[in-house]
């Protein structure tokens, strides 16, 4: 199943794995033969914490790679929707007490609350997928049913 990831969220991902690679692999493999020198490796605290941390390293790899391979990337520029909420489109609403949100509806593992970005799984995005502008929505949080109004939709 291809998980949906907007072309941003694919380079960062991209950028994280080059790094990951090219120099977070070949400074830990350095530092594991420099642990191994220094003798004993059953007593070794340098040389257990450095092969724990390839671990993660290649764990982490893998992660990325299979992420990578298995996504659906989505520019929103290109999205034609017809002006109604889809994945990657940024929305503007307004809450009954008039404060106002600027939410961009993204993938997993591009969500970031403080920077405005919403996983396309969370209550909000489920509650705006398919609206347009002008609609209400009641979206269920922990602290009870919050009523919303779309002001804006668009795709940047």
């Amino acid at each position: 199943m291809k998980t949906p990831m907007t072309k941003r969220g694919a380079e960062l991902l991209r950028e994280e794995l080059h790094r990951l690679k090219t120099i977070e692999r070949p400074a830990n493999s350095q530092a594991i033969g420099e642990a191994r020198a220094h003798g004993d490796l059953s007593e070794n605290a340098e040389y257990h914490a450095a092969r724990e941390r390839a671990g993660f390293i290649e764990g982490r790899i893998s992660e990325l790679e299979a992420k990578l391979a298995n996504a659906q990337v989505i520019d929103p520029k290109l999205v034609d929707a017809d002006g109604r909420c889809v994945f990657g489109a940024t929305v503007d609403v307004e809450d009954n007490t008039g404060d106002k949100s600027t939410w961009q509806i993204v993938g997993e593992d591009e969500a970031d609350i403080k920077k405005g970005r919403i996983s396309v799984s969370s209550p909000m995005a489920r509650a705006l997928i398919g609206k347009e502008p002008g609609e209400r929505v009641d979206v269920h949080t922990p602290g009870g049913v919050k009523r919303y109004e779309i002001v804006d939709v668009r795709y940047e």
